[in-house]
């Protein structure tokens, strides 16, 4: 607060007039006692299903304008990060998404190149702890990621999604509802989601340091491997220590080389889990996951989109696990023509040829690829994971409770949010989506 001095109109009297001025927002180093409670737990505090936990971040006035004037170039700048009244500092801040995340929330005109500053008040966002060669990790965390679920107005689909796949015993990130508060002003529920990293494989896997890659198939779509270089860029762990593709190249390499249906299951058989991958492929075509593994975009080439794999050395056994599901269920009742998947689960069009879909966008049958086609080869083995879907966690009560209980934790989130911004959805529009959510998995299981 500073206080100014001003002429009164008679010379002997002075006046006060106050003017506050907002100091700067500084980001200091802190250095951590090692009692801290980041320091001590472990990730299952920060995903804990009961709980809305709200996270803090701390930029200064010139970080934050840097990111906002330019969201899609995903350049970390330096803030802090706290919670529960504990403070790591500094981290890496920036905003994260692929094109869906950025639609309508960036001042360019690109559809599928987005550019501009940021129009909308949420965006996707990671903070990465391990900042500039930081060690600590943050409940056993070395990033943090929210999903802003701009596109999903029930703000249901990525968490139900990951729950569903979690609850089939496929090998999934952990989700849960968080707030956000930016510079001491709210700036709205996300999802938070689990990086899909060497923490992850640890979590997960009893041999969890194998290779973890992004949106890399086994095979291309002429069936050929690919380069070792391309394997390496598509990395997420173990990128400096020249690790054996071993795994990933012994499966696509004996897919490659089955002359028979048989043969082909061989090779399933031998380098994956097949009780886990018949479960993915089971839920991912159950509720729809039409913007993942399964469908085929075709730029030029044709590649799926929206997964990991994630290797197992002791077993020598690799994993295809679940990514961004925030589009989820939609394509049951009413399908928007850019995700939806046009063919039933191992069915081609087109006699594996690419086909236009809406806006022009290129598809091509996921069941042309060796691969994906010799899962379909196990009929009877979908069929009873998805009896025993139906019964469970899909089952209409199922559904119902959970969806209940996690509306009442983000409820009045929710309401601060619509009372906070213009762009927040109303409580109607919620709501309703919410229902119109429940009767899609109603149309799934019928």
């Amino acid at each position: 607060m500073i206080l100014i001095l001003a002429n009164a109109c008679k010379q002997d009297e002075v006046e006060l007039e106050e003017v506050v001025v907002t100091p700067p927002i500084e980001v200091m180093e802190i250095e951590p006692t090692g009692e801290e409670n980041y320091l001590q737990l472990d990730s299952d505090y920060i995903f804990d299903q009961t709980k809305l936990p709200t996270f803090e971040l701390t930029l200064s006035q010139s970080n934050l304008n840097k990111i906002n004037s330019n969201p899609s170039a995903e350049e970390y700048v330096e803030g802090a990060l706290t919670f529960e009244g504990e403070t790591i500092s500094p981290v890496g801040i920036r905003y994260k998404g692929s094109i869906g995340a950025y639609v309508g929330c960036l001042s360019g005109p690109g559809l599928f190149s987005p550019s501009g500053h940021k129009t909308c008040t949420k965006l996707s966002m990671k903070i990465k702890i391990n900042w500039e060669g930081r060690t600590d990790k943050f409940y056993g965390l070395k990033k943090v990621q929210l999903h802003s679920m701009n596109q999903d107005h029930s703000q249901m689909r990525d968490r139900l999604g990951y729950w569903l796949f979690a609850q089939m015993g496929v090998p999934t990130p952990r989700a849960i509802h968080a707030r956000l508060i930016i510079n001491g002003e709210y700036a709205g529920l996300f999802s938070l989601v689990e990086q899909i990293d060497g923490r992850f494989s640890r979590y997960h896997f009893d041999d969890g340091e194998g290779n973890v890659y992004k949106e890399i198939w086994p095979l291309t779509e002429n069936e050929e491997l690919h380069h070792d270089s391309d394997y390496r860029l598509a990395l997420k762990t173990n990128e400096d220590d020249n690790p054996s593709l071993t795994i990933i190249k012994g499966l696509g390499s004996d897919v490659i080389n089955s002359e028979t249906d048989d043969e082909l299951k061989e090779a399933i058989e031998k380098w994956m889990d097949l009780d886990h991958i018949i479960s993915y492929s089971m839920v991912d075509r159950t509720i729809k996951h039409d913007d993942g593994p399964f469908h085929w975009y075709c730029f030029g080439g044709c590649s799926p989109h929206n997964f990991y794999f994630v290797e197992e050395p002791n077993e020598q056994k690799i994993h295809l696990i679940p990514w961004d599901l925030d589009n989820t269920f939609e394509n049951i009742t009413s399908p928007n023509g850019v995700t939806n998947i046009i063919d039933d689960w191992g069915e081609i069009s087109n006699n594996c040829e690419a086909f236009a879909g809406l806006f022009g966008i290129g598809q091509k049958s996921a069941a042309c690829d060796k691969l994906t086609r010799g899962w379909t080869l196990y009929q009877d083995e979908f069929d009873a994971k998805q009896q025993d879907f139906f019964e469970g966690p899909f089952s209409e009560e199922s559904i119902e409770n959970m969806i209940n209980l996690w509306s009442s934790q983000i409820r009045e989130a929710t309401i601060e949010s619509a009372e906070s911004f213009d762009d927040a959805i109303s409580i109607t529009t919620w709501e309703q989506s919410m229902d119109e959510l429940k009767n899609q998995c109603s149309v799934a299981r019928n």
